[in-house]
């Protein structure tokens, strides 16, 4: 790495002033308005600031963003595949306009960066999702986030930087672009960067924390100096194809010349239908055809396999007709962690697989969530008393009731019956339950949650730490409305109470959950029992 690759488009762009005009720009700020990024937000400012965006100076402008969208490429024909962009509330976007200054500030209200406004729009978001991931399938995790979860309007400008990011983990292991390549060409032979992304990635993932410590782990094995170990605070949009171009450009700007690409690079998984979202080798074969303009040489990445006959791994094309070949899946390494059982020690290194059996313990000693949905008057809190009481009859774990009448007096006292504040609501509960299961213990969920988007949120804030378990409570419509015992519905039938559920608003059913109870069919006593099967069999309690 001695002779260096210049930084995609010719200069690293890198957007911090200098303390003097930083300290001048802080001043001037408090006047200003101001947005709170977003974790996504965070990740993109951090490496639009340091240069890893290159040649990007800022949030794009519509002029920018829409051939980006189209064709992959900037309004120079640059070519670039992901939009970088700012997105913000109405409410937000209504004081802007062309000239002004946006204060941008992280989660605790540190000004980071501002923003000279050149453009404001309203995007379609879903021509987006349908241009950069090929699908407005919602299962997949970029497309859901871009139309639930992105704020209405975008903002485009040039950044001035004040300030990076604060990070108190693995400091040691955070390289800029500019510090990352002044390493590499001091430790002149060095000739592999491994560069796990710590930002957002697909749910569901190992944590960036337990990540970084088996790549601590693996990097001893290389010879010394021979390999260097940085961390990259990217927020993933696994675009598949797409992406395998964008991750190339960062890796240039970090200094690599040569970049390895999977045969399912940055892919998401499965859609509604059961097939994968991008064919196996589509991001290797798009890598290609770009490589001449990206600057950096793709090395596909082969699939290995551990072959038993000869006591190690080779590449799957490789293997002859009668050798043992082993492999271990990714949803078979979860299952085997979750339920304690081996994990062979051909698999990995025997200090790796005991940093993932540390964050990963069996599921009887996990924390979960038993999450109750349903119409107003199906039952939802009965069954969920029911279920507490087993148990704490059966003693030994820690249990909270999260009821919603409970949690609308003591926790979201303030908000009121619309679509907003309901969602915010449940959020809420979830946030709640998924710090709960993080400590080991139990809670129990009963608001009407009527939002399949909402519970969604709900339980991808739970499952990092431990268990989601659904539970619908069908109960009709009818007979709910006969039980009325607090009389909502006849007040909601007088139009007394708008918005509500069942009557003036939607209730979206659950697809898939886990457990469905219609309380005409069974009693409390029954459906409690049926729950706690369930969660012995699903290896929750023991």
């Amino acid at each position: 790495m001695t002779d260096l690759i210049a930084p995609y488009g010719g200069e690293l762009k890198e957007l911090y002033l200098i303390d003097s005009l930083a300290a001048a720009v802080r001043a001037q700020s408090r006047d200003w308005p101001s947005w709170d990024l977003t974790a996504r937000q965070m990740c993109d400012i951090e490496l639009l600031l340091n240069g890893a965006f290159s040649p990007l100076g800022g949030f794009m402008c519509r002029r920018d963003y829409d051939p980006v969208v189209r064709d992959m490429r900037l309004a120079d024909a640059t070519l670039w595949p992901i939009p970088i962009t700012l997105d913000v509330t109405h409410a937000v976007a209504d004081r802007l306009s062309e000239g002004l200054q946006l204060a941008l500030r992280d989660p605790t209200g540190v000004l980071l960066a501002v923003l000279e406004v050149k453009d404001i729009w309203v995007p379609d978001r879903r021509l987006e999702a349908t241009s950069v991931f090929g699908s407005d399938d919602i299962v997949h995790p970029g497309v859901n986030h871009l139309l639930n979860r992105t704020n209405p309007v975008y903002v485009g400008g040039p950044l001035r930087g004040v300030a990076p990011p604060t990070h108190y983990d693995f400091r040691h292991l955070r390289d800029t672009p500019r510090e990352l390549t002044l390493r590499a060409a001091h430790q002149t032979e060095a000739n592999l960067l491994l560069h796990p992304v710590v930002g957002m990635t697909r749910p569901g993932d190992v944590d960036h924390y337990t990540r970084v410590r088996c790549y601590e782990h693996i990097y001893k094995r290389y010879p010394e100096h021979t390999t260097a170990l940085s961390l990259l605070p990217l927020a993933m949009r696994l675009a598949g194809p797409r992406e395998a171009l964008w991750h190339a450009i960062i890796r240039r700007n970090y200094g690599c010349s040569h970049f390895i690409v999977g045969r399912d690079h940055a892919g998401p998984g499965k859609d509604s239908r059961g097939s994968t979202f991008y064919g196996p080798y589509e991001a290797q074969e798009l890598m290609r055809r770009f490589q001449p303009e990206l600057g950096i040489e793709m090395v596909p990445f082969r699939e290995m396999v551990y072959v038993q006959d000869l006591d190690k791994y080779v590449p799957v094309d490789e293997t002859r007709p009668g050798q043992t070949v082993l492999t271990i899946s990714g949803s078979e390494l979860r299952r085997r962690l979750q339920e304690g059982t081996e994990i062979p020690p051909w698999f990995s290194y025997a200090e790796v697989v005991e940093e993932l059996r540390r964050t990963h313990p069996p599921r009887h000693q996990q924390g979960f969530t038993v999450f109750f949905t349903g119409l107003s008057g199906a039952g939802k809190s009965t069954l969920a008393h029911a279920v507490l009481v087993r148990l704490l009859e059966r003693g030994a774990r820690r249990v909270t009731l999260l009821d919603g009448d409970i949690v609308r007096k003591h926790l979201s006292s303030e908000l009121g019956f619309s679509r907003e504040h309901r969602d915010l609501n449940i959020l809420r509960i979830g946030f709640v339950a998924s710090e709960i299961v993080k400590n080991g213990g139990i809670a129990l969920c009963a608001p009407i949650a009527p939002y399949t988007e909402t519970r969604r949120r709900v339980r991808e804030m739970v499952e990092p730490y431990g268990g989601f378990i659904e539970v619908y409570v069908s109960t009709p419509l009818e007979v709910c409305e006969q039980r009325d015992r607090k009389g909502l519905y006849s007040k909601a039938r007088a139009g007394l109470i708008k918005e509500f559920t069942g009557v003036s608003d939607v209730y979206e059913v659950p697809v898939s959950p886990e457990i469905d109870i219609d309380t005409r069919e069974v009693t409390p006593d029954m459906a409690a029992n049926e729950i706690i099967v369930k969660l012995e069999s699903l290896g929750y309690l023991r």
